[in-house]
């Protein structure tokens, strides 16, 4: 079976990523690529290393007006960019959007496909979870839905590679002399993925999660983010141990570990590293969540959403193993 796809922001780092996976999938076959600096190049002249059978594939300016035949879209696009243009798109062609603009928003699923892998099934429109989200809920999910740990007392603090701020242009505050040998926290108090973490804390819990603390920081390097929670609960390691294996049971892409994660186990996938710690005398748990943040943390997870609003295997064209070292 093959679905023909279209991707929105293909210069962009999310979606190059999701240019290199469906390249290899073995149901869906790019025919649309749209970018906006790029646009009027080939594949080729901004992929280099892009299979042969797309090298030629011009890239379009986006404009919904003139899309050709697709059956799916991914819509890789700054925050507060695609909605408008996203609402013109035929409802017959199925979209996932791994920008911003829907998480949470009537009409959208969103996107949390280790987590709610039914309530995706059969979508069209699919809100792909923010990078930071990505791997603090998977953390979180398996101690919330057992009531393990408070929702309304977390402390998040999470550190990306300098890609998950994005392409960006030749002033980019990102470059290297500016991130290399450099620590920096951003997005203080009022972080666009905040929202959208609070909200499904409070769908795993029932509870109110008006106590969340969130820091971001950017790390000098390319990929892979890891968040460390600090959560009050009397659960020991044991049992938070427990608890995700049993809600992670069959799930192809959570991997639960007695070790600490690294970013470096999930670079160039869609896996999620989670583990926890907790000292039941000091009403403390600590989970952790590490995934690549261009892989489950966007393009990963937004293939793994295509694939279940298509009907085909959660795993296609997201087998291959991390890139070690």
């Amino acid at each position: 079976m093959s679905i023909r796809v279209g991707i929105v922001g293909i210069s962009g780092f999310g979606g190059g990523e999701a240019l290199r996976l469906i390249a290899s999938h073995p149901s869906f076959e790019l025919v649309y690529a749209a970018g906006e600096s790029s646009a009027g190049s080939r594949l080729v002249d901004r992929f280099p290393g892009v299979p042969s059978k797309l090298a030629e594939l011009v890239i379009e300016k986006w404009d919904p007006a003139t899309l050709p035949k697709l059956d799916l879209l991914f819509a890789s696009l700054p925050t507060g960019t695609s909605a408008e243009a996203l609402a013109r798109v035929s409802q017959d062609v199925k979209i996932v959007d791994i920008g911003g603009d829907h998480r949470y928003l009537e009409g959208w699923a969103y996107g949390l496909a280790d987590v709610w892998p039914a309530e995706i099934k059969g979508q069209t429109r699919i809100a792909n979870p923010g990078c930071f989200p990505a791997a603090t809920l998977a953390a979180l999910a398996p101690l919330l839905a057992d009531k393990l740990i408070e929702p309304g007392n977390i402390m998040i603090d999470a550190k990306t590679g300098i890609s998950g701020a994005g392409r960006g242009g030749a002033d980019s505050r990102f470059g290297y002399a500016e991130s290399n040998e450099n620590l920096i926290p951003y997005g203080l108090l009022k972080h666009v993925h905040m929202p959208e973490m609070a909200r499904t804390i409070e769908r795993l819990s029932g509870g109110s999660a008006a106590g969340l603390v969130f820091t971001p920081h950017l790390v000098p390097m390319t990929r892979g983010l890891l968040a460390t929670i600090y959560c009050r609960g009397r659960a020991t390691t044991a049992q938070c141990l427990d608890a995700a294996r049993r809600f992670y049971a069959g799930r192809a892409f959570v991997r639960v570990t007695e070790k600490p994660p690294q970013t470096k186990w999930a670079t160039g996938s869609n896996l999620a590293f989670v583990s926890y710690a907790a000292d039941p005398e000091r009403n403390l748990v600590i989970a952790m969540g590490a995934v690549d943040n261009l892989g489950k943390g966007a393009a990963g997870q937004a293939v793994q959403n295509a694939n279940l609003i298509c009907g085909l295997p959660e795993t296609a064209g997201l087998d291959g193993g991390p890139v070690w070292p």
